[in-house]
């Protein structure tokens, strides 16, 4: 017996157009999709039925809520047709007891199609009109602070509805329903009331953060008590395939290929298909289902262009463009763009060549100087970024790196690089003993001081504040050494620079340097939400001390433009 159901409803419409091809989709909601079809003629010899006024109870309580932000603010919040099909289905579907089927929502979607939004709006349902007693609904995340993004869009949507303004109070991260014990509050992992909680809904925003499952458990563990409590896990594909959020990616494609019989578990999974092309304009929609809405085909075209020139940024628009599990170990720097930037020619004379002609060029010119100490028993590196004069806007690189002499064989056999090659051709230097000599660098600094203009020295904290405090006692004025923090604000910016404007212009030059190539090929970088990266060493990949010596000084390159050094007007002081 199968179930008789309106097939001219917008979200009967999308699932069907969805399985015939009229609506261009990926392979997993295409399942999703055909999922709830079969349901309809096969549901009922498993005890279920689908209530369409429930289904379509939610559809209308999103008619009272309005917009908050950017240009759709003010504005009735009108459901898309995919929306509508996960509405319906999620809140449709029931048991013969009357409770609602599914317990579990996972949902990927590419960024911009509006997916926090559409939560808020869920969560406000779930905490305001499921009709549950002294509901408690939470938005998580790792950290309160995201939590808070997804529960703030719920308050804003509370307050510019009359209706729901009048019913529900709202206070310091915290909206609830006077004389009822109802609330609706964020919840980070690093929230310390995690115990105690009782839970009818929740949403963990960017679910794909999530790098253990303790919280997840434990909120699954809280719905004991509730008769048809809804966890929803909502977030863009991720690049960590150790998350609990690729784990439940894992079991929602074996639910949605039947391979798992799971009534309780709903999944609706945007994303282009393996064997699509990212820069076929035609596959777009399928992880941008909001696509002409939310989400402007001319900016994907924008962020298509830069992630062909620039393969840091492939990974990116793959993830939060097409929505589409990346790995972290893509090299950030191809090697062709690389061997573009040598800068100067080669014709007639090698890199060790090179480096000695233009060592003397560039005597009295202005430079940056960034140490990155990095481990006493391997490579160190201490690089001169000389800025752009005149009309040639090239950055010139010279980096120096040394090596304990003792480990020069070990690490060329845990690096599987030609260490000792380097080390005779004078691209590494080596100090005596197994570890190296901190005192041979900060010699050479001294001798850059006096030979070049150096504005600036850049150190990381963590392991060169004695370094600079000996540079310090030796003359160099404290204002000119700098702290230069490995965290994602530091970095973001000079590494976007370098990535997406320097390299691919040609206008860095590394003048062929072999061991800061090696280097370049061995670079990943780290990427957050907002698509701010940093450098990272790769897994199983070799050194990067010297890009990050190089992003080190184009970072403080680009926050004193045109700073004088305190050197231009006497030498240093010995002390």
């Amino acid at each position: 017996m199968s179930i008789k159901i309106d097939t001219k409803h917008p979200a009967e419409r999308y699932a069907r157009d969805v399985v015939d091809g009229r609506i261009v989709a990926g392979k997993w909601v295409k399942l999703a999709c055909a999922r709830h079809l079969r349901d309809l003629s096969e549901g009922p010899a498993r005890g279920l039925y689908f209530d369409t006024a429930a289904a379509q109870r939610v559809i209308d309580f999103f008619r009272f809520l309005r917009h908050s932000k950017g240009r759709f603010a003010g504005q009735p919040f009108t459901l898309s047709p995919w929306q509508q099909f996960i509405l319906w289905v999620v809140f449709g579907w029931k048991k013969a007891d009357g409770t609602r089927r599914f317990r579990i929502v996972h949902i990927e979607v590419s960024r911009k199609n509006g997916k926090t939004t559409f939560f808020a709006g869920i969560g406000l349902y779930l905490f305001f009109a499921d009709g549950e007693p002294g509901a408690e609904v939470y938005c998580v995340a790792t950290k309160k602070d995201q939590a808070k993004i997804l529960f703030s869009e719920a308050e804003r949507m509370r307050s510019a509805s009359p209706g729901l303004k009048k019913r529900i109070a709202s206070f310091r991260n915290n909206m609830n329903i006077a004389g009822t014990a109802s609330k609706f509050e964020p919840l980070g992992s690093d929230s310390t009331t995690q115990d105690g909680l009782n839970v009818h809904g929740c949403i963990s925003d960017e679910f794909h953060e999530q790098k253990v499952r303790e919280l997840w458990d434990k909120l699954e563990t809280a719905t004991g008590a509730r008769t048809q409590p809804l966890l929803a896990a909502i977030t863009t594909a991720g690049d960590d395939r150790e998350t609990v959020c690729w784990k439940q990616h894992e079991y929602a494609e074996r639910v949605l290929q039947q391979l798992n019989e799971d009534d309780t578990f709903f999944a609706f999974i945007a994303a282009i298909d393996d064997e699509d092309d990212p820069f076929d304009e035609a596959c777009w929609e399928k992880g941008n289902p909001n696509l002409g809405v939310s989400v402007k085909t001319e900016e994907l075209r924008e962020r298509a262009i830069r992630a062909r020139q620039d393969p840091s940024s492939l990974n990116s628009f793959l993830r939060y463009r097409l929505n589409k599990w990346t790995s972290t170990e893509s090299a950030a720097i191809s090697p062709d763009a690389w061997r573009a930037c040598v800068g100067f020619s080669l014709a007639g004379k090698d890199p060790k060549s090179l480096r000695s002609e233009m060592e003397k060029e560039l005597e009295g010119r202005d430079c940056i100087i960034a140490v990155d100490l990095a481990s006493t028993e391997d490579i160190a590196c201490s690089g001169k970024l000389f800025l752009p004069e005149g009309d040639d806007e090239k950055y010139i690189f010279l980096p120096d790196f040394w090596l304990p002499e003792d480990r020069l064989e070990e690490k060329m056999r845990e690096w599987r690089a030609p260490y000792d090659v380097w080390a005779r051709e004078g691209f590494i230097r080596t100090t005596d003993g197994n570890v190296i000599d901190y005192d041979a660098i900060h010699e050479q600094i001294m001798r850059d001081i006096e030979r070049y203009n150096v504005r600036e020295i850049a150190f990381d904290p963590w392991n060169g504040t004695q370094f600079a405090n000996n540079l310090q006692k030796a003359g160099v004025p404290v204002d000119q050494l700098i702290k230069f923090p490995q965290t994602m604000a530091m970095y973001a910016e000079p590494t976007k620079r370098l990535l997406e404007v320097l390299i691919p212009d040609c206008k860095i030059a590394h003048l062929g340097n072999p061991v800061l190539g090696w280097m370049s090929a061995n670079l990943v970088v780290k990427e957050d939400n907002n698509g701010n990266k940093r450098p990272v060493k790769g897994k199983g990949r070799g050194k990067v001390d010297g890009m990050v010596s190089l992003i080190m000084g184009l970072g403080r390159a680009i926050a004193s433009p045109g700073q004088s050094s305190v050197y231009d007007g006497r030498g240093i002081i010995q002390l």
